[in-house]
């Protein structure tokens, strides 16, 4: 059987359907944005909280634009720099984004993603998709279509082909809604970068932030509980218990470890591996999963930012 197409995808969307898709970043579970019963179903299907918005993607700069009330000098700098990519700005929204894809708040997320596929279907659909990743939600995000489909079965209508996911990690999430530029979740496109765009200083997250994909404390986290470990402790950890252990690391396979895998020493090589890795070995049977952790550095932030919240206690 032929591979669906984005056309057909596109028709699925305008009837109130969901479409897993792929990204550079992850696959997303897509529904028309400007459809509540499509946007309610989607979040049924994840298990997402009605408070927590979804980002909307769009093709092109300007039709994300039309969907702000204010767009600062800011905004049109990084979307000129990034776009389309691996970026999200949160901005101040326009009549167009509803309560029910912001999670009621007066800000809304906004993206233009630059995979082939992506891109395609949002052209072929000629509006905002809400897409939030193609997984239930908590859980480690989907970088393949047989991911999507190893999560949710047939509660998604179509599934498009992409190949799996360049970046591997959900997008870098800046707020330009209120002023000075700030990262509320780190991403490919890293803080540094950011201010090189912009000429000037982007600040950290801040207590009063508006609530954004990816911001709970536990997330990106597979069934299997996982512990984030420096690398000076990770052999008296597995040294400790008698139970089944797998373990995500920089070195070479322990013997007295049930399931090891290596990870590259590279931050985006390792953040494109990330989701599958976790995925695998929580798979392995195993009881416990030790993450060994990454360097503290600036280029490995955004690893730190999944691993931490992957790695959080239930």
């Amino acid at each position: 059987m032929p591979e669906p197409t984005t056309a057909q995808a596109a028709a699925v969307l305008r009837r109130g359907g969901l479409v897993a898709f792929p990204t550079e970043t992850v696959y997303g579970l897509g529904a028309d944005a400007s459809n509540a019963m499509a946007v309610a179903r989607l979040y049924r299907v994840k298990g997402r909280p009605a408070e927590h918005p979804v980002i909307v993607h769009l093709a092109h700069a300007d039709a994300a634009f039309a969907w702000a009330r204010e767009v600062p000098d800011a905004a049109r700098i990084l979307a000129a720099r990034f776009w389309p990519g691996p970026l999200t700005l949160i901005l101040k929204r326009s009549a167009l984004a509803q309560d029910f894809v912001t999670g009621g708040q007066d800000t809304v997320g906004l993206r233009v993603p630059s995979h082939s596929v992506a891109q395609q279907l949002l052209r072929d659909f000629g509006s905002g998709v809400a897409a939030p990743s193609a997984n239930r939600f908590g859980h480690v995000s989907p970088t393949s279509a047989a991911h999507v489909r190893e999560d949710l079965g047939g509660d998604v209508d179509l599934v498009l082909e992409g190949g799996p996911s360049e970046v591997g990690i959900e997008s870098t999430i800046v707020d330009v809604s209120r002023g000075a530029p700030s990262v509320l979740r780190p991403g490919h496109i890293s803080k540094r970068q950011l201010e090189e765009a912009l000429g000037t200083t982007v600040s950290e997250k801040k207590s009063d932030s508006p609530r954004h994909s990816g911001g709970l404390q536990r997330h990106y986290a597979p069934r299997t509980p996982a512990l984030l470990v420096p690398t000076y402790a990770l052999d008296r950890e597995i040294a400790k218990g008698k139970d089944k252990v797998a373990v995500l690391a920089f070195s070479r396979p322990d013997e007295r470890v049930d399931f090891w895998l290596r990870m590259p020493r590279d931050p985006q090589a390792y953040a494109q591996r990330l989701y599958a890795a976790l995925r695998e070995l929580d798979t392995a049977g195993c009881e416990r999963i030790l993450v060994e952790e990454p360097p503290q550095a600036p280029e490995w932030s955004a690893v730190h930012d999944r691993l931490r919240r992957a790695c959080e206690p239930a």
